[in-house]
């Protein structure tokens, strides 16, 4: 006989499988490729830039892991406010050393470059800048004493070097273009739903109550492909191959507006499920609105460009009308359980119609 694992064990198992899925991806590995080739280049080139001492050649690496993102334009985006942010700290911590210059002792300056940088960290609209500002002026203070000029100067433009280099290898080898990967990823979402929805058809048949879990489910793999969508638009932006794509674009975000729409109402589908009568009366009408439920299923699972779509979509509005016809009213006007699911399952109709 064999045991079930401890739900925390299986937990942890999968939370581990999804770790290592996610860090090698060949989308992530092909990133961390191009980060080392930019980082070497980087260092190999830091001590030809005018107005910095080959010392701190190590910054122009730091520099390019600040602005290697997925998305050209993310990294060119983060490295802008990385630098941004690293002006703003060495003006701060340029400010610290005139304050230690006099009778004040170091550790003063130390908290008050400390306090200003996390302070002025808290504007948003510095964006990945804020993170620098504090750290770029405790370096200043700390680092610059001897040198405050030479090492500021340095600092900032050997900095700025690595980002250059960050945006500009992002760009050369392999640039990122998510586009496809978002299409795969909305097809997936579609299926999650489709399957969803069969599970809620058998619930309904059967006269058990729904299953909780799906709705969180649902939720949680549309927020991220939500995402995913997003990250691929921007990966459009700077992307030699951004013009042949913008139908892709285009198509993913109807995609993903009809798939959010029935997310959402095959999330109140199945709480409206669950306050459907269960008398012996009721069997026949729960059947045929399990048939209606999984002939909504099979529209919502082709896949696009299916031509069977617009004749999956009229039969399962058949199927509903079935029951609509059939669904008794309430006497005193309000709506009754049933068209109430009805509304919900004909909203996720429409959704499945094919777009233009």
């Amino acid at each position: 006989m064999t045991t079930a694992p401890h739900p925390r064990l299986a937990s942890l198992k999968a939370a581990a499988r999804t770790a290592g899925g996610e860090a090698f991806a060949v989308s992530r590995l092909l990133l961390a490729g191009k980060t080392a080739i930019a980082a070497a280049i980087a260092w190999y080139l830091a001590p030809l830039v005018p107005f910095a001492h080959d010392e701190y050649s190590y910054y122009a690496p730091l520099g390019v892991l600040v602005s290697m993102y997925p998305t050209i334009a993310d990294s060119a985006k983060a490295g802008l406010q990385a630098v941004g942010g690293l002006a703003i700290g060495i003006a701060i911590g340029l400010a610290g050393l005139w304050i230690v210059s006099g009778p004040s002792p170091r550790i003063l300056g130390v908290a008050i470059v400390v306090a200003a940088g996390v302070a002025v960290g808290g504007i948003r609209a510095l964006g990945t800048g804020r993170d620098w500002i504090a750290i770029a002026a405790l370096f200043v203070l700390l680092l610059g004493a001897n040198d405050a000029g030479g090492f500021s100067v340095s600092y900032l433009v050997t900095m700025a070097f690595g980002v250059v280099i960050g945006v500009a290898v992002n760009l050369a080898i392999a640039p990122p273009l998510y586009l496809r990967r978002a299409s795969t990823r909305l097809s997936q979402l579609r299926d999650a739903v489709a399957d969803r929805l069969e599970m809620l058809a058998t619930s309904v048949a059967d006269g058990a109550p729904a299953d909780p879990t799906g709705q969180g489910y649902l939720q949680e793999i549309l927020d991220a492909v939500s995402a995913d969508v997003r990250e691929a638009a921007r990966s459009r932006k700077a992307h030699p191959l951004a013009r042949r794509r913008r139908g892709i674009e285009a198509e993913n975000g109807h995609r993903l507006q009809a798939l959010e729409n029935t997310v959402r109402q095959t999330i109140e589908l199945a709480a409206g499920i669950d306050g459907l009568p269960l008398t012996p009366d009721a069997v026949p009408l729960r059947a045929e609105l399990a048939e209606a439920v999984r002939a909504t299923a099979r529209a919502v699972s082709l896949p696009l460009g299916d031509p069977t779509t617009p004749t999956a979509v009229e039969d399962a509005e058949r199927a509903l009308a079935r029951v609509v016809d059939a669904a008794p009213g309430h006497s005193d006007g309000r709506i009754s359980p049933w068209t109430r699911t009805a509304v919900d399952l004909s909203r996720i109709i429409d959704a499945s119609r094919p777009f233009a």
